[in-house]
């Protein structure tokens, strides 16, 4: 169980923006403003006592209730999909693995480049969903831990938005280096380990009604390079899409007075902050995409060995 409040997390904002101005980015006007806000939020008796306590759900739970919708706008699909299709263009077609495939969305951007299609996810809903979007691609039940495939047996693996929901990186990149080839390729997309970090958490309602997030995990930057390099993986690229500019010179528009419904945060919070808010984001990717591939000789051997 978390505890979400929106006062807590609108005064963070105001804090990190408060931080930025001390290493000199802003001038003292900007600070009075910050220190301004703190105190209003404090006075805002519309937000006292406005936390939420939320559920934590497992992935199998959460994307059997996100299934119906997960198709739905999402501007994180918008974001690595050009990104992941650009890493995958110059590869030659071949047999292709969707790792934790959802309803089959990089399993189809994998067909369209001619490959053929291999999806695991952990989620029967997921899957049925996935098995109407692509059928003639091969869907199988299985964990990224321990996937359904056999040693060696594909040319490319894509993970799309779903190592945050790993408590360790280090086995699940063992078991796709397992299954790739030699000089075989794998690209990931996730969610920025910053914007984890801000709060960007799948949220789902429960059957009750109740609030619930599922399972996520921020992992930094060089936690990807060393559990790839662990498993024989060399690095050959990295982008980080969707950093917001820094915030103009302009009048911010007007704090909301209403925190807004909890499946709306915290992006519906960010608006009772709004100068704050696109400050502490600004810079922050919204994404960060990985273009691994697998040595062509075993984990832990030299050239010369």
């Amino acid at each position: 169980m978390r505890h979400e409040d929106p006062l807590a997390y609108a005064v963070g904002m105001e804090g990190i923006a408060l931080v930025r101005s001390f290493t000199g980015e802003y001038d003292r006007a900007f600070v009075a403003a910050r220190l301004g806000g703190i105190r209003r939020l404090l006075g805002d008796e519309a937000l006292a006592g406005a936390g939420v306590d939320v559920a934590r759900v497992s992935t199998v739970e959460g994307y059997r209730i996100w299934s119906e919708t997960y198709d739905g706008p999402n501007t994180a699909f918008d974001l690595d999909e050009p990104v992941v299709g650009a890493s995958l263009d110059p590869l030659p077609p071949g047999l292709a693995l969707d790792a934790a495939c959802g309803t089959g969305r990089m399993a189809t951007l994998l067909a369209a480049r001619g490959h053929r299609t291999l999806g695991v996810d952990s989620s029967p809903e997921m899957l049925a969903r996935a098995r109407k979007r692509l059928p003639e691609g091969d869907f199988r039940l299985g964990g990224l831990d321990e996937l359904p495939v056999a040693d060696g047996a594909v040319d490319v693996v894509v993970c799309s938005l779903a190592l945050t929901h790993v408590p360790d990186l280090g086995p699940v990149l063992a078991e796709f280096a397992r299954v790739l080839r030699p000089g075989g390729h794998l690209v990931t997309s996730d969610v920025h380990p910053e914007r984890v970090a801000l709060g960007s958490v799948p949220a789902v309602r429960l059957p009750d009604g109740g609030p619930a997030r599922v399972e996520t995990y921020r992992h930094a930057v060089g936690d990807y390079v060393r559990a790839a390099l662990a498993a024989g993986l060399d690095v050959l690229g990295c982008e980080e899409p969707g950093a917001p500019a820094a915030a103009e010179a302009t009048p911010a528009p007007a704090p909301a007075t209403d925190p807004g419904p909890w499946e709306a945060w915290p992006w519906s919070l960010r608006e009772l902050v709004p100068e704050a808010a696109a400050v502490s984001h600004a810079g922050v990717p919204a994404g960060i995409v990985w273009h691994f591939r697998r040595a062509a000789r075993p984990a832990g051997t030299s050239a010369g060995s």
